[in-house]
């Protein structure tokens, strides 16, 4: 199963990730070398936002994430929230469906 974990950031986050950037990505690496992390990134223009795909049985993973990102520790992140995300179209996909 597929979920998302979406970031909002704070008015002033592009300003004050510098200082906590090198220890988050190092957090997203090893979420990804355990399988757990497939994808991530900001949303640009504006860069307010984040997504991070996660692919597990539960949302465990995505919420244990959010818990001991620097982003979120520091303050950077304002808001987040995890939700399933049914896949159902490409190799990748969860559930694959076809008419």
């Amino acid at each position: 199963m597929h979920f998302l974990l979406f970031y909002q950031f704070v008015p002033d986050y592009l300003q004050r990730r510098p200082l906590h950037r090198s220890e988050h990505l190092r957090l997203a690496w090893q979420a990804h070398e355990r399988g757990e992390l497939v994808l991530a990134g900001a949303l640009a223009d504006p860069a307010d936002a984040a997504v991070l795909l996660f692919e597990a049985e539960t949302d465990t993973a995505a919420r244990a994430f959010a818990a001991a990102d620097p982003y979120v520790k520091a303050g950077l992140v304002r808001q987040w929230s995890v939700r399933p995300w049914t896949t159902v179209v490409g190799a990748a996909a969860a559930t694959p469906l076809r008419s």
